[in-house]
């Protein structure tokens, strides 16, 4: 399967721009396996930060637990990777922003850290609204490190043009 492009990902950040332009909301994010890449592909767009009000890079628990207010109960009875984990980084990133929509992603990048039960490739993604719209999934993606994040970016970005951005709850 071939790596998603650097270009393909900033061409979803433009449609996501475009959407949420569109329909007149904001959106932050809470990034932990992908490391501030989705930010980095929101704002190489122009003009992003009339629609992108900020985004959290959360790579440790504690960071997860002191930035976004994921509770350490959630960690210890979901693990870092998990759906559970993945909403309460989105609510936490609304909570400390003013934008009408969230996305999270937290996942297990490889080469290592992959359990049987959480391989490498696990990611778990959290859409959440200002109104209370809350949508999580979990993906299993194949490839190398730089792949597994590439896919996690575009999933992220995808999920969200997905949802539509709207004020809609």
């Amino acid at each position: 399967m071939k790596c998603i492009a650097q270009d393909d990902l900033e061409l979803l950040a433009e449609e996501v721009g475009s959407m949420l332009r569109s329909v007149g909301t904001s959106l932050v994010t809470a990034e932990s396996c992908t490391g501030g890449w989705i930010a980095q592909c929101l704002t190489s767009v122009s003009g992003s930060s009339a629609w992108f009000e900020r985004g959290y890079v959360s790579y440790s628990n504690e960071a997860k637990q002191e930035m976004l207010g994921v509770p350490a109960g959630t960690l210890l009875l979901h693990g870092a990777v998990s759906e559970a984990t993945a909403a309460a980084m989105a609510s936490g990133a609304l909570r400390n922003s003013q934008a009408e929509w969230s996305l999270a992603v937290t996942g297990i990048a490889g080469p290592a850290g992959g359990t049987t039960q959480k391989p490498v490739g696990t990611v778990c993604f959290a859409w959440c609204s200002r109104e209370g719209r809350l949508v999580t999934e979990t993906c299993r993606f194949d490839g190398d490190r730089r792949e597994i994040r590439a896919r996690s970016v575009a999933c992220a970005l995808t999920g969200l043009l997905k949802l539509g951005g709207t004020r809609a709850a």
